[in-house]
């Protein structure tokens, strides 16, 4: 064998070995949920006790059995949901982004229990570990509402920029929201209520989707351009880019797993990075279906749940394709 031969021999074997060894999350599409004709849909969230997956919805919010895998139907009344989380005593706290308020839903038959007036288009939601604290990131109106979901009123509303997306808490109370619009990370204090210096996201457009890995101390931030921002939390450093497909709009962290998924809808691809380990590799990715760009995790179980539907093409150039009727559905994706 000849010098050139020999060397490109032992390189293929080194690309082979290498090929062998990387981890794979090994997850796959293993079931269909067909749901309601409900129009369009935003984020979702489980409640594992109760073994149900909420999803907001444009006029309701849509129910799904995890156990029997199957539609509950939908419940309750809201104008243009976003986001929606459960909350103890049975009831599901909601954004309604066109009437600028939270509605609070009986979980068993959507009977409205009480509202809150926050800012323009409400959209993302979060709750504090205890639960106690709702967290609604106002993204026409730029500010951040603090709801007491026991009482059902607003305590503080912080004031940052339009653009804000989604958020994950931090240490020491830290309030972390992606903006949009200023392609960065927002700051807030949320004891004292007050705004911090944010963090910019070179290289990182659009950012929507964001989780907060505690053993690791990292934010993960999906970005429209196809890149997921690693920052690390204590001193506000970006410290990778990540490639990831194009559409993301949510990052579903399993820290019990250490491993966290980025939905991309318009690739329809899921994108599966390991958090553990020095730096954050995406391990995997595996075809779902176009428009699946939100989703929820079932800590229980490890399973995501991805909510789409089938499109016809766009009207005109530029714009979105619309989803055809009856053909809203969800995605089981579980671990082997």
């Amino acid at each position: 064998m000849n010098r050139f031969l020999k060397t490109a021999a032992l390189a293929m074997m080194a690309l082979t070995i290498i090929a062998a060894g990387r981890p794979r999350a090994a997850y796959h599409v293993v079931a269909t949920i067909p749901g309601p004709d409900a129009a369009g849909w935003d984020y979702a969230r489980v409640d594992s006790v109760a073994h149900r997956l909420y999803i907001a919805r444009s006029a309701s919010v849509t129910v799904i059995d995890t156990q029997r895998e199957l539609s509950v139907g939908s419940i309750g009344a809201i104008a243009h949901g976003h986001a929606v989380l459960p909350l103890s005593g049975g009831r599901l706290l909601v954004t309604s982004g066109q009437d600028a308020s939270v509605r609070f839903l009986s979980a068993s038959d959507g009977r409205e229990l009480g509202r809150a007036t926050v800012g323009a288009k409400p959209d993302a939601a979060i709750l504090s570990d205890d639960g106690e604290t709702g967290f609604v990131m106002n993204a026409e109106a730029g500010s951040v509402s603090v709801i007491d979901t026991t009482t059902m009123r607003v305590t503080r509303t912080v004031p940052l920029k339009p653009g804000l997306e989604y958020a994950a808490l931090g240490p020491n109370d830290t309030l972390f929201v992606n903006n949009e619009d200023a392609n960065e990370i927002d700051r807030v204090d949320a004891r004292r209520g007050t705004a911090a210096k944010p963090i910019a996201l070179p290289g990182c457009v659009s950012p929507s989707g964001l989780a907060y890995d505690a053993k690791s101390d990292r934010l993960v931030a999906a970005c429209a351009n196809g890149k997921a921002a690693i920052v690390r939390a204590a001193d506000g450093k970006l410290v990778q880019l990540v490639e990831i497909g194009a559409g993301p709009d949510a990052v579903i962290l399993d820290p019990q797993r250490r491993l966290a998924f980025i939905p991309c809808g318009k690739d329809g691809v899921l994108d599966i990075l390991s958090v553990d380990g020095p730096a954050v590799k995406r391990i995997d990715r595996i075809k779902t279906a176009a428009g699946a760009r939100t989703g929820a995790l079932d800590p229980e179980s490890g399973a995501i749940y991805l909510p789409t539907a089938s499109f016809d093409p766009p009207a005109r150039p530029g714009t979105r394709p619309t989803a055809k009727p009856g053909t809203f559905k969800v995605l089981v994706v579980k671990p082997a």
